[in-house]
């Protein structure tokens, strides 16, 4: 059994980090003031080449794999958790299209994505819960002309940064009665609606998305009429959940990162709290978390590269590691004392931020219900 990473996965980690610093460390503030994503990031995320890592190369992309995503979301995350997740949804956008779409929409859709013309995503939550996907209603009548959509998507990442994105609604009744489209920007009877604010990762775009009476094309259509419900499960378990996983992973290294560096420069007593056993074991909970964390994450995308299921492992390190960010996030806050609360300290944001990825792609209720039925199976 092999630990070391692959010489392209290390090379993605050092060039990831370095843009990490130099590009996203100046704008946390404004996207925490403002809560928008930034003019211009997505272009800049699209010239590193992060946002065609699962892409094949004939469409743009680099296709070095899910674990050097893995790597890349995790840097990015760890300076800001909400550039992360909008690059992680991105990525759903884009396998979808990938791994399911025709050779036309491949071609027409992909390269743009790559390039940071806009940002990719999936619309499947819906007010009625995004857990019960059979409790979708959302519609789209078939015509002689294709399909009219109808219907009202929630809690939807990069919704206003996309030009195409990827949704699904019922063309029918039960589990063969859904179906996939990618939904352009501009059509008639689409568009997207307000702007969630919440309580953390205030940079990443979050919004609804509307159909009303929205006329699409045959060829709109991703995979086969039916296939609705197979694609949003796949994309979600085995892309949505590890590259929440990640954005999790990255808040966790952060908040060990200034946990002891806080611990180390902060006195009492007329000596670093670095030496008071009670802080020391902080970080050491801390420590924990993260190695654990680190190793289930990488081992899900390990798995998806190899073309082996990892549906469980990827729920099981969505939902392992979002809790564990909670935990190292109160911790680091506890170690900070007064200073953690402040703003200006960073690890009150590492907590809000982390409080919101317990939800985001799947509820930690759902996680375990996934697990529990694997370990029982």
């Amino acid at each position: 059994m092999d630990f070391d990473l692959p010489k392209e996965a290390k090379l993605v980690r050092r060039t990831v980090r370095e843009f990490a610093e130099s590009v996203l460390v100046p704008l946390v503030d404004e996207m925490e003031q403002t809560g928008e994503f930034p003019p211009g990031l997505t272009k800049q995320m699209g010239d590193l080449g992060v946002l065609g890592l699962v892409t094949a190369p004939e469409y743009g992309g680099s296709n070095l794999g899910y674990l050097a995503r893995m790597i890349a979301v995790e840097e990015v995350s760890r300076v800001s958790a909400a550039a992360g997740i909008s690059l992680q949804v991105h990525h759903m956008g884009a396998a979808a299209i990938g791994d399911f779409g025709s050779d036309g929409q491949k071609t027409k859709y992909l390269p743009g994505l790559c390039r940071g013309d806009s940002l990719g995503t999936c619309a499947i939550t819906e007010p009625t819960g995004g857990s019960d996907l059979l409790g979708m209603t959302s519609t789209a009548r078939p015509t002689t002309d294709g399909y009219v959509l109808n219907g009202r998507k929630c809690f939807i990442t990069n919704c206003h940064l996309s030009d195409a994105v990827v949704t699904v609604a019922k063309t029918g009744e039960g589990p063969k009665g859904m179906s996939a489209f990618v939904v352009e920007k501009g059509t008639a009877g689409f568009c997207a609606g307000r702007h969630e604010r919440k309580m953390g990762l205030r940079g990443s775009d979050t919004g609804e998305i509307i159909f009303k009476d929205c006329l699409v094309s045959r060829e709109h259509l991703v995979g086969n009429e039916g296939d609705g419900m197979t694609i949003a499960l796949k994309t979600i378990s085995e892309v949505g959940r590890a590259g929440m996983a990640a954005t999790a992973l990255g808040i966790l290294q952060a908040c060990f990162d200034e946990a002891v560096k806080f611990a180390r420069e902060r006195t009492l007593y007329g000596r670093p709290i670095a030496q008071l056993q009670a802080i020391q074991w902080q970080v050491a909970d801390i420590f924990a978390d993260l190695e654990a964390s680190r190793l289930l994450c990488y081992q899900a995308a390990w798995l998806k590269d190899a073309g082996r299921d990892c549906a469980i492992e990827s729920t099981l390190a969505k939902t392992y590691v979002t809790e564990a960010a909670v935990r190292a996030a109160k911790k680091a806050v506890e170690i900070h004392g007064g200073c953690g609360t402040m703003l200006e300290y960073p690890v009150q944001r590492y907590f809000r931020d982390a409080m919101v990825c317990i939800s985001a792609g799947g509820t930690a209720e759902i996680g375990k219900l996934v697990i529990s039925r694997a370990a029982l199976a």
